[in-house]
Parts: C-alpha cells; sequence; structure tokens
C-alpha cells in the first residue's frame, strides 16, 4: 500500500465515519494540534533518560492515539459494531493522569512560586510540549463550541495531561538536581 491516496488532492479529508470535509475544518484543525503534541512528545522522548520518565511518554504518545480517533469520529458517526472499532477517551484515562499528577508532586517540593519553563533541556522540552497541549485543548473547545458530536472527555483529558506535563517537567529537574528557576517579577 502506498502513502499517498490522492484523496485529499482538493483539500478534502475523510473522517472516521465516511463523511468528507475540508482540511481546514475545525474538527481537522484539532486533531491536528493533538498529532502535533504527539510528535513534540516524541522530542521529549529523545532528551529524557529516566526510564520512568521515557516510559510514561511512550504510553501517552500512544493514547494521544486514541484523542486523535475520538475527535476524528463525531459521536454519531459509527452505529452497532462499528461503535466500538474507534477508542474512545474515557474517564478512567483522566483518572490514570491525576494519579500521575499525583504520584509526581508527592516527590517534588510544594510550589510557592510562579516559576520559569526551563532548567535542564528534558524539562524545557516538556514544558514546550505542556504548551502544546494547551494549544490542542483551545482548539478542541473551539470545535466543539461549533458543532456536536464531541466526547466531552476529550477536553477534560487534555486539560489534565497539559498539568501532568508541568508536573512531569519539575520531575525531570528533581531528578537531575536542577532547580526550577523561580519568576521574580521585573517590577
Amino acid at each position: 500500500m502506498r502513502i499517498y491516496t490522492r484523496t485529499g488532492d482538493q483539500g478534502e479529508t475523510g473522517l472516521f465515519g465516511g463523511q468528507r470535509v475540508l482540511k481546514s475544518h475545525p474538527r481537522v484543525h484539532a486533531y491536528g494540534e493533538v498529532d502535533e503534541l504527539n510528535a513534540q512528545l516524541g522530542v521529549c522522548a529523545t532528551q529524557v533518560e529516566d526510564p520512568e520518565l521515557l516510559g510514561l511518554l511512550h504510553r501517552l504518545q500512544s493514547e494521544l492515539f486514541v484523542v486523535g480517533a475520538d475527535l476524528a469520529t463525531p459521536l454519531d458517526a459509527l452505529q452497532g459494531e462499528h461503535r466500538r472499532s474507534v477508542p474512545r477517551v474515557t474517564e478512567g484515562m483522566v483518572a490514570r493522569l491525576e494519579d500521575l499528577i499525583d504520584s509526581f508532586e508527592d516527590r517534588l517540593e510544594p510550589l510557592t512560586t510562579f516559576i520559569l519553563p526551563g532548567g535542564t533541556a528534558q524539562a524545557a522540552q516538556l514544558h514546550l510540549a505542556r504548551t502544546v497541549c494547551r494549544r490542542a485543548e483551545r482548539a478542541v473547545l473551539a470545535a466543539a463550541g461549533r458543532e456536536e458530536g464531541y466526547n466531552p472527555e476529550v477536553l477534560v483529558y487534555l486539560n489534565r495531561l497539559a498539568d501532568l506535563l508541568f508536573v512531569a517537567a519539575r520531575f525531570a529537574n528533581h531528578q537531575v538536581g536542577c532547580p526550577d528557576v523561580p519568576w521574580v517579577s521585573p517590577a
């Protein structure tokens, strides 16, 4: 099978369920942002040596395929036996992110001030992934506000994922003894 299909040459793409939409459609924009986040997590993985963080990043990348598939499939697109063929973001996935956040935070000093994104290269990449995640979250919100058929758990998942990436960035610094850089008001 070839990578090119020529079906998108006129600026359209297919959603799961068969609907054709413009590649500029808000739903396509939203899952495109999720795809960029997944690629950014791949960049993060090249910077991370800690097995726990590396395993987490690979799992998150796999979960982002679920997020993308969910966004590419309107809730009413597939009926009957096909409905189960597309994975959906679940409350359980969100709960797992919350458990991970709590686990990392239990090993970190509590924050008393805002911090600058950075520290080590791996933490800086994780902070960048967090900002890409927030952009994806905004794109999903904009798309969901224009039409029906979105799984509300996708927004919750992306919101928690951004929080997890923030804590993971702090943890990456902590693992190598690099302190977070506190924000100091220039005033």
